[in-house]
């Protein structure tokens, strides 16, 4: 590809790293690609946040093509991972450090597959604290850091699938198909409620946002290399 094909609009699909943030990912290849073709200025932006302890699909877009990134952000989302039930964390994840933990040996196999059911379709739910979500101008995750507390309003998401894939209590692994804007750290931490336990996000991967799938993404480095020998 040519300077003119980045700027006129391409869409990148990279599978973001562990520990990543979707702007460090997005910063990345918009130096390269400034440093390969001697470009001075070029749009380019991710059309929906990664966690940085999740890895997955990222969509990045170039140039003209940074007009359909909400488009993109708009598709449904698959995910896989891994809850771990029987303790919790104020961010939902491995972000912050176990505060609470609670008895799993009421848990069985066909509790967990009945659980699920409960959370399928168009459900409320509340966003962790510690998120990117903006209140009174400030992210969630600055107030939470400081030790603040802080109300927020549920939202209304949508859940088309959410499985079991493998049991090996405490941990379990789901793959989950949902809206826009659904939080997986949510689902586990109201998933344990449901239980009458407690669960944390131990693991998470996008797999695929709309047609778009993480097994026709490339790495960063990958696409490093690829661009260096266009």
């Amino acid at each position: 590809m040519t300077a003119e094909d980045y700027k006129n609009g391409q869409v990148l699909l990279i599978d973001k790293p562990l520990k990543w943030t979707s702007f460090q990912a997005v910063n990345k290849l918009r130096w390269h690609i400034r440093q390969r073709f001697h470009i001075k200025k070029i749009k380019v932006g991710h059309a929906g946040t990664l966690d940085p302890l999740a890895t997955g699909l990222l969509i990045i877009c170039t140039g003209k093509q940074t007009k359909n990134i909400n488009e993109y952000q708009g598709q449904i989302k698959e995910y896989t991972g891994t809850f771990m039930l029987g303790a919790t964390t104020p961010s939902y994840d491995l972000e912050t450090e176990i505060d609470n933990t609670f008895e799993t040996t009421h848990i069985t196999e066909a509790l967990l597959h009945k659980t699920t059911t409960q959370f399928l379709g168009t459900i409320q739910q509340k966003p962790p604290i510690f998120s990117a979500i903006k209140k009174d101008g400030v992210r969630l995750y600055e107030l939470a850091r400081k030790g603040e507390t802080t109300e927020i309003k549920t939202r209304e998401v949508s859940i088309n699938l959410f499985e079991i894939t493998k049991i090996n209590l405490p941990a379990i692994d789901f793959r989950v198909v949902c809206s826009k804007g659904t939080y997986i750290r949510s689902l586990a931490y109201d998933f344990g409620l449901a239980l009458n336990s407690g669960a944390h996000l131990a693991a998470l991967r996008r797999t695929k946002i709309g047609n778009f799938s993480v097994e026709n993404a490339l790495s960063i480095e990958q696409f490093i290399k690829n661009l260096e020998v266009e």
